[in-house]
């Protein structure tokens, strides 16, 4: 890596010429445990974890970080997201598995994923994990089954198609309204799951999940994502009587891969959507939900890199 490529602030080029992350040189690394090999600094993350947590905590009466582990998971990863005070997504029954080896508390994990199979929402019941995303009508009625057959009540939110098309790469939306994910607010498929979960005393109906896409880099999205799900909630609460206790956005905050690319400052995206949450909320008159985030790669993406070993050469 040439030194006019190094742009991090925890990434540096040593007297050596070596590059450097966290202070460790990375030639030395690769010498000491070969390659490739996942390097990062754990103070970079460790920082990136409580500037989310400051920032949204700062302008929202209840919230919570939950970091979303597909981005990287190992134990220890586990074990540093828990000493910070976040939560953990896990998308499989490999993430949940690992979380639970790092002893990871199962009630403050969420359990995401479009597909997940009969085996993994059972471990999921098993183990008692705190809430459970649930993406689509096929999904809610095979845990309402399950839950019957564990003699179990889990949490459950519903993961709610917006419509919002998030300004990012085509590959990277997920909220707009041909997306595989989710129920869809416009179609009427959300509001027949929410009933549907209200009518089941097998499950407990906490809240709405949203995921618009990733490598976001304005708060713009967002805030349209809110305006839809806030005009929801009250709709829901109109029709049934139900309040929503959690309400969480998802991630997707983008991160800089080259000087070229500029996202809005953390502190100022996530500032921006507790701010605008609770605002047009309380305009609606509607009681404010725990507001949740779950950020992945702009916690440890921007924290380290890979090393590889140049093999063979072609011309």
């Amino acid at each position: 890596m040439l030194a006019s490529e190094v742009f991090q602030r925890n990434f540096t080029i040593n007297s050596s010429g070596h590059l450097e992350i966290g202070g460790c040189d990375l030639v030395q690394l690769a010498r000491s445990f070969g390659t490739p090999l996942y390097v990062l600094d754990e103070k970079k993350i460790r920082a990136n974890c409580r500037e989310y947590m400051e920032s949204l905590q700062d302008v929202y009466p209840d919230a919570e970080v939950v970091y979303a582990g597909k981005a990287f998971l190992t134990k220890a990863m586990c074990c540093l997201v828990y000493q910070e005070g976040l939560g953990l997504d896990v998308v499989s029954g490999g993430e949940l598995y690992t979380a639970l080896e790092a002893g990871f508390p199962a009630e403050r994990i969420y359990f995401h994923g479009n597909n997940k199979s009969r085996a993994e929402l059972m471990m999921a019941l098993r183990h008692g994990v705190g809430q459970i995303v649930v993406d689509g009508l096929m999904e809610l009625e095979t845990l309402i089954q399950l839950a019957i057959e564990t003699r179990t009540r889990p949490r459950v939110l519903l993961r709610l198609r917006p419509g919002i098309e998030a300004q990012t790469h085509t590959y990277d939306q997920t909220g707009q309204e041909d997306s595989k994910f989710g129920l869809g607010v416009g179609d009427g498929s959300a509001l027949e799951a929410v009933k549907m979960a209200l009518a089941s005393p097998q499950i407990k109906l906490v809240g709405f999940h949203s995921h618009i896409g990733s490598q976001i880099f304005a708060v713009a999205p967002f805030k349209a994502a809110i305006e839809v799900l806030a005009t929801f909630m009250v709709e829901v609460q109109a029709q049934t009587g139900y309040v929503a206790p959690i309400l969480d956005l998802g991630g997707g905050f983008g991160i800089a891969y080259n000087k070229s690319e500029e996202p809005e400052p953390l502190r100022k995206i996530v500032r921006e959507i507790g701010h605008h949450t609770r605002d047009r909320l309380t305009a609606l008159q509607y009681p404010l939900p725990k507001l949740v985030l779950e950020p992945g790669r702009s916690i440890v993406g921007d924290a380290g890199t890979t090393l590889y070993t140049v093999g063979n050469i072609k011309t």
